[in-house]
């Protein structure tokens, strides 16, 4: 499955990229700062965004309506001025629009789609398909960023998806990194930059060996909002995959991350991987995040398993973050600490 997706086309300036709010109605909640994310991507990249109809429909329509979600999807992948998709936002219930998503359409029409949180159900919906996906920034929360966007997130974005070239070795984040947001209420806070916290470098506390592997993964959360869907890969389609993963702002508690790997084990999946990387926790408090940490630990020895688990990534709920390929190699070296994407993220 990971290894014959369709590779969709780099992003030029000029192009139009939709707008889609398939999760949570934010851009209605919070207008100011949804278009503050649009501004400072029109800007920042050239592109023209294209806000689909039901993308600002309130909240509760939102909420009320995953078919008008999945056709304004649907409508974003058809439309051949349309160069790439972008998730307005996450929350918790992307899975609704499943019985309306014609896998045809993302099939027969691959353009970038990105997005991260609850937007792990469209990049599964898009591995269906056949089509690569981008885990990244959302509209709100990533291109939104108050002040202007940070380095670190807007060169991972033109160097994924808007250049053919390797990607080569993943930088460290050295401008810091934030997780904790301003008021979205008060739109004079959209100016303000927040504090950036040292952002540690990447390490690996499991393994003893090198791997490569294709990239899968998402929110850890909402990847068991699909387990028995027709949405979730079968265990072979993890075979010598890296699996990514992190968790949101909800913090789960360490154990259910153990019952969850525990699943994972039992099901074949675990055995099958080549490596984790697991990106910045959604709260960094260093206990919770050695907690968690420990829990992937502890199954993987429960199972014998000598894979490496590299963490500290930057991606998920955290700002900065960098944009993950799906199915893209990628490589985990021990003895640096560090992981490269051994390919281009668009063709």
């Amino acid at each position: 499955m990971l290894d014959n997706l369709i590779i969709p086309k780099k992003l030029e300036k000029g192009d139009n990229v939709a707008i889609v709010a398939s999760s949570w109605g934010g851009p209605a909640s919070f207008p100011q700062k949804f278009n503050y994310g649009v501004k400072q991507l029109e800007e920042n990249f050239g592109v023209k965004c294209i806000v689909m109809p039901f993308a600002t429909a309130s909240a509760e329509e939102v909420y009320n309506s995953p078919q008008k979600r999945a056709e304004d999807l649907m409508a974003a992948f058809k439309n051949p001025e349309i160069k790439a998709i972008i998730s307005a936002i996450g929350g918790d219930d992307s899975i609704r629009m499943l019985p309306y998503i014609d896998f045809e359409v993302i099939r027969n029409n691959p353009k970038i789609y990105i997005g991260y949180s609850d937007s792990t159900i469209s990049h599964f919906m898009c591995l269906k398909a056949g089509v690569r996906s981008y885990y990244g920034p959302s509209m709100m929360a990533g291109f939104a960023e108050n002040g202007g966007l940070i380095p670190f997130m807007k060169k991972s974005v033109e160097k994924t998806l808007f250049s053919n070239d390797v990607i080569g070795l993943v930088d460290n984040n050295n401008d810091g990194y934030i997780i904790k947001q301003h008021n979205w209420n008060d739109e004079l806070l959209l100016d303000c930059t927040r504090d950036l916290k040292l952002a540690l470098p990447t390490k690996i506390i499991h393994g003893s060996k090198n791997a490569k592997g294709r990239l899968i993964g998402g929110c850890v959360e909402v990847l068991e909002f699909m387990k028995g869907t027709d949405l979730f890969p079968k265990s072979v389609d993890f075979k010598d995959a890296i699996l990514f993963f992190e968790t949101s702002e909800d913090n789960p508690e360490a154990c259910f991350i153990k019952w969850w790997f525990r699943n994972y084990a039992a099901s074949g999946i675990l055995a099958n991987l080549a490596g984790i990387i697991i990106g910045r926790p959604g709260d960094d408090d260093p206990k919770y995040v050695e907690k968690q940490y420990q829990a992937v630990i502890d199954v993987l020895k429960e199972e014998g398993l000598d894979i490496p688990v590299l963490v500290n990534a930057n991606f998920g709920h955290t700002d900065p973050q960098m944009v993950v390929p799906y199915g893209a190699m990628a490589e985990i070296d021990i003895k640096t600490e560090t992981f490269s994407i051994l390919e281009s993220g668009t063709k």
